[in-house]
């Protein structure tokens, strides 16, 4: 841990029930009622939760009650879960909060669905443009704009290739890739007292893992920003500025917002404590409580954004009839399973697959287009996810060298 607590050469002597006596500069040794885990402290965040979860599931409800266009809503309703599971997973982290980092169990969790979301934000950007092949015939061979706020000043005088669109797709999936790894990794270096949040030393796997976190979120996001920037104009019908943001804004701003805490911890601005209870609670430790407790308040405000920013009213006022109570847990469970991610990582990073091919979807072609000729492909890879109606198609034929 960045602070030590009874380390030789400080008054270390044993906690009273009484008045304390410390030295001055050593008042993370007294005995305080943590604000994080008051009375006031968890009713507030339960309030607080309860009033995001009744939003967010409100929303889910109607999506799966109106589910006329499976391959858009799917997503959808994968990107209105990340408040529930958000906003439960830190509250319950707040109520466990002591001496134990029981906590590190839970945010790998959600480290685990923030993959999830990014993979089906960009999923779902793919399907309001009718698919790759529709993407590439509107990008393909013009020239990339010069932009430092998107990172393509680096890129100027090239053009728009199916290299640029796979590489989006590559960079977004290998952050599905590196989290749960990563997730896991730490439950195994917890498990073997190898962890400590805010411990940035060389002996501690906190290091290793925020500078993996880093590496691999800075990639998807550099990715995710050349698509919007690229398909902007496209996107524009869609109002995509308000779903990139609140999307972006929940993801990597917490990840950021956490990255803070710790550093702030490492300065010695969050010292050790020892809660009334006679637990010991870390440096580190608080700073992930004091993370949580902003994530159960953040998550009213990104339940109010994702209601704006992915409105049911165009799919409920299809001609279609409601969904029965059947068919809304089969589409909750479609759009829980993980099976497109796995089928995508193989596609796009298996060494079997020479060309570029593309998923296109049946249920929603592009206007005037005709289709494309089926592809050779490996057996068993030849079907996508999903209701049986995605195929993998050739998307254009390799450019020329």
């Amino acid at each position: 841990m960045s602070t030590a607590v009874g380390t030789p050469g400080t008054a270390s002597a044993p906690l009273q029930s009484g008045p304390q006596m410390s030295p001055p500069g050593n008042s993370s040794q007294d005995t305080t009622q943590l604000f994080l885990t008051s009375a006031l402290a968890r009713g507030l965040t339960g309030t607080l939760v309860g009033a995001a979860l009744m939003l967010s599931c409100h929303q889910i409800y109607l999506h799966l009650r109106s589910y006329t266009v499976p391959h858009e809503q799917r997503y959808i309703v994968r990107l209105l879960l990340i408040v529930p599971v958000y906003a439960f997973d830190s509250w319950l982290s707040l109520l466990l909060l002591g001496g134990h980092q029981h906590y590190v169990y839970l945010d790998s969790v959600r480290d685990c669905y923030e993959a999830f979301v990014i993979y089906s934000f960009l999923s779902l950007c793919f399907q309001y443009l009718g698919g790759e092949s529709a993407i590439m015939a509107e990008i393909r061979g013009k020239p990339i704009r010069s932009s430092c706020v998107y990172g393509t000043c680096c890129l100027g005088g090239l053009s728009y290739s199916i290299g640029f669109l796979r590489f989006c797709k590559q960079a977004t999936l290998q952050f599905c890739v590196v989290k749960p790894v990563m997730a896991v990794a730490t439950i195994v270096l917890q498990a073997l007292g190898k962890y400590h949040d805010g411990d940035f030393s060389t002996h501690s796997g906190y290091l290793y893992v925020t500078l993996t976190y880093n590496v691999s979120a800075s990639l998807a996001l550099y990715a995710l920003l050349l698509f919007y920037f690229t398909t902007r104009e496209l996107l524009q019908p869609f109002e995509p500025v308000l779903k990139f943001l609140t999307i972006k804004a929940i993801v990597f701003l917490s990840f950021w917002q956490g990255m803070l805490l710790a550093i702030l911890e490492r300065c010695g601005a969050i010292p050790e404590v020892q809660d009334v209870d006679g637990s010991r609670v870390g440096a580190g430790t608080l700073a992930a409580g004091y993370q949580n407790f902003l994530i159960c308040v953040e998550m009213v405000f990104a339940a109010v954004a994702l209601r704006r920013a992915f409105p049911c009213q165009v799919y409920s006022e299809k001609k279609d009839p409601p969904a029965p109570m059947q068919s809304i847990s089969s589409g909750l469970r479609e759009t829980v399973s993980p099976r497109d991610i796995v089928h995508d990582v193989i596609h796009n990073f298996s060494p079997a697959y020479q060309r570029y091919t593309q998923q296109a979807t049946h249920e929603a072609p592009a206007p005037g287009q005709s289709p494309h000729p089926v592809s050779r492909m490996p057996p068993g890879l030849a079907g996508g996810p999903g209701r049986g109606s995605t195929e993998k198609r050739e998307l254009i034929p390799p450019e020329e060298p």
